[in-house]
């Protein structure tokens, strides 16, 4: 990752990482992190907060407009989920969003780009039903039929982040045949206009500031302008290492965080948590490693190769693996103070068992590099 990696030709506020980083940083220390507790107990969806990021680049440095820098991206988000691991996972939404804006090629899409990317727009992704669907674990959620101009989509997604009215999202229907046989499969920016009315969703343990909502959708017509890929499957297995990729920043800063809160009572309590697993140094040099090994991976984000994939794929399940590890031990480490409902390191905890359910969910990602590992054994 360098610090000024974007061409002198393409005129941008920023071109310069370490500038990027530290504004990000100083947004997430100074505004976000005292709304933590609002964003997790009071269901804050902290829009003005994330424009306030968007302004500083916080979403744009993994486009390609933008220097396709996804290793200041991942440490982007890394810096946000430090303090807020809701925030964290609606940069994730938002970014991917905007990778599927980009990767389109369609025009129309590619001139809300901007707007996106700087935090005057927002979007997110409902791509957890069809990434479950691909793999046989759930039934597409949504069907779409062939109409004159674009098609015509019917059904419900169950839960879908980072939306609100005005808002939109990426989203994939099933295209059928007459006789009820799957054709292909349709990806478009789904816009959350008139047309379309938000249901909520049951209460979750955290991440209650996600503006999480299930979209019923009744004969929602989508036009060519928002059309991102048809057929989709190609589209998907060009972009979905970045799409996993980018969630590492998530981890990251949960476990970042987790660490700081463990470090934090060291002057009061070191001489009894010396006695515990799980040290500060310990995970620091295991943290070290994962954060080594993305900054690695994110110079060839749409490497198409098997190995590649594996790659990310078990650098994603370790960074929810270290995250249930470190958010636990800085529970344990601040004791009876890191157990009130207003302490980070319990947030944190909900925090990490969301990074390791989300998907792709830890035993969808060990099932995914399982099924890889048998099509490499010859039959």
């Amino acid at each position: 990752m360098n610090s000024a990696a974007v061409s002198p030709s393409i005129a941008l506020p920023w071109a310069d990482d370490v500038q990027v980083l530290a504004d990000v940083s100083q947004i997430a220390r100074e505004q976000l992190a005292p709304a933590a507790y609002r964003i997790d107990h009071e269901g804050y969806y902290p829009i003005d907060i994330m424009a306030k990021l968007g302004q500083a680049g916080a979403f744009a440095g993994h486009l390609d407009q933008y220097g396709s820098r996804y290793g200041l991206a991942i440490d982007s988000m890394h810096e946000i989920s430090r303090h807020c691991g809701s925030t964290g996972f609606m940069t994730w939404c938002h970014d991917v969003c905007g990778l599927y804006m980009e990767q389109s090629g369609n025009p129309a899409l590619l001139a809300r780009l901007p707007d996106h990317a700087a935090g005057r727009t927002f979007g997110g992704t409902a791509l957890s039903n069809p990434m479950k669907a691909f793999t046989g674990i759930e039934k597409m959620a949504l069907k779409a039929k062939k109409v004159p101009g674009g098609y015509r989509v019917n059904g419900t997604l169950p839960w879908v982040s980072h939306i609100a009215p005005g808002q939109y999202c990426g989203v994939i229907a099933a295209v059928d045949r007459e006789d009820g046989s799957r054709s292909h499969e349709i990806m478009f920016l789904l816009d959350l206009d008139e047309r379309v009315t938000l249901r909520k969703c049951p209460e979750f343990s955290g991440m209650e500031g996600t503006s999480t909502w299930a979209v019923p959708l009744v004969d929602y017509f989508v036009s060519e302008d928002q059309m991102i890929a048809d057929p989709v499957r190609p589209f998907i297995q060009r972009v979905r290492t970045a799409f996993i990729l980018l969630q590492v920043g998530m981890a990251t800063g949960v476990i970042q965080g987790s660490i700081d809160s463990a470090r934090e009572v060291e002057p009061s309590l070191g001489h009894v948590n010396q006695y515990l697993h799980d040290r500060p140094d310990e995970l620091q040099a295991e943290f070290d490693d994962i954060k080594a090994q993305a900054a690695k991976l994110a110079e060839t984000p749409f490497d198409g190769s098997k190995d590649f994939l594996l790659d990310v794929l078990d650098l994603r399940a370790r960074g929810s693996e270290m995250a249930l590890k470190a958010s636990q031990s800085a529970l344990l480490h601040q004791g009876a103070r890191g157990y009130l409902m207003t302490s980070a390191p319990q947030r944190r905890i909900r925090e990490a068992h969301f990074v390791a359910i989300v998907t792709p969910a830890l035993k969808h990602l060990r099932w995914e590099m399982a099924k890889q590992m048998r099509a490499e054994v010859p039959a």
